[in-house]
C-alpha cells in the first residue's frame, strides 16, 4: 500500500517488511506511483482520449513519443502496422515520414470499417499509406506485405492488432524477417499482463498477453534480442519508461 505525502514530499510504502518512506521524487516513488498511475488510466481509459492530426489514437502518449525518437533513429523507409482501428496511429507515422522527407507505411488490419477508412483515404498523409484489410496473419495478407516491400527497404514492423499470445507469436514470425538489421519489432500492450484483475481484463491475461510471446519468439530465434532503446535525451533520475507497452521492443542483431 502506498500513502502520498505531498507536503512533505514522501511516500510510505507499506509491506509485509514494514514501513518504509521514500523521497517522492525518488526512482523508486517515481516506479511505484508510475504503476498506480497506469492502473487508474486504465480503469479510467485514459488512452481513449487522445487523437493526432484530427484521428483518434488511443495510445499513451508518452509510448508515441518514445517511438517517434526510435523511428527517428532508424529512419525505416517501411513501417508495417498491424490494427488499423481508426487510423490515429498510421496518421502519426506518416507524419513522422514526411517530415522527415522519407518513408512510407503499411497498414493491416482484419477489418477496416467504412468510416475510418473513408476518413483516412481523405486525411492529407494518406499518400504515404497503404491499407490491407485482412487478418495479420492470414498467408495471402503476409504475402501483400511482402510483395510492398523492395528488398532494399529498412522496414520496421509494430504489432497492435489481436494481442492474444497465439497471435502475436504468429505474427512475429510472419514479419520478423521483414525487418531489418539494426530496426526493431515492437510488441505492443505487453500491460494486459500486469493489470489482471482490472475492469475489462481477463483471469489468462496472466500469461495470454504480448510478453509470453516475445518470450516464445526469443527462445526460437537468435537473430533478434529484447532490447530497450536509448533516448538520448535525459537530465533527470528516471531512466524506465512509463508504458503500456513493456517488455516490448525487439532489435533485430543479424
Amino acid at each position: 500500500m502506498l500513502k502520498i505525502d505531498l507536503e512533505q514530499g514522501v511516500v510510505h510504502i507499506d509491506s509485509l517488511e514494514g514501513v518504509r518512506t521514500v523521497a517522492i521524487g525518488s526512482p523508486e516513488a517515481f516506479h511505484l506511483i508510475s504503476r498506480a498511475w497506469l492502473r487508474s488510466g486504465w480503469d479510467a481509459k485514459y488512452v481513449y482520449g487522445f487523437s493526432w492530426m484530427g484521428r483518434p489514437i488511443i495510445q499513451l502518449p508518452e509510448d508515441m513519443l518514445r517511438i517517434q525518437e526510435l523511428i527517428y533513429a532508424v529512419k525505416p523507409d517501411v513501417v508495417i502496422e498491424t490494427g488499423i482501428a481508426h487510423g490515429g496511429s498510421l496518421i502519426f507515422y506518416a507524419s513522422l515520414m514526411k517530415a522527415m522527407g522519407h518513408g512510407r507505411v503499411i497498414g493491416v488490419d482484419i477489418e477496416i470499417r467504412p468510416h475510418n477508412r473513408k476518413a483516412i483515404e481523405s486525411h492529407e498523409m494518406f499518400e504515404r499509406i497503404t491499407m490491407l484489410e485482412g487478418s495479420s496473419i492470414d498467408a495471402g495478407i503476409i504475402d501483400k506485405v511482402h510483395d510492398l516491400v523492395r528488398p532494399e527497404d529498412r522496414c520496421m514492423v509494430i504489432l497492435d492488432s489481436n494481442h492474444s499470445r497465439e497471435h502475436v507469436l504468429a505474427e512475429l514470425h510472419a514479419y520478423a524477417d521483414m525487418v531489418a538489421p539494426g530496426s526493431y519489432i515492437v510488441a505492443c500492450d505487453g500491460i494486459m499482463q500486469e493489470i489482471v484483475g482490472a475492469e475489462r481484463t481477463k483471469p489468462e491475461w496472466i500469461s495470454d498477453n504480448p510478453q509470453s510471446a516475445v518470450k516464445d519468439f526469443l527462445e526460437a530465434r537468435s537473430d533478434f534480442i529484447l532490447e530497450e532503446p536509448v533516448f538520448l535525451f535525459n537530465e533527470g533520475n528516471i531512466t524506465e519508461r512509463v508504458t503500456y507497452w513493456p517488455n516490448a521492443f525487439l532489435r533485430r542483431i543479424k
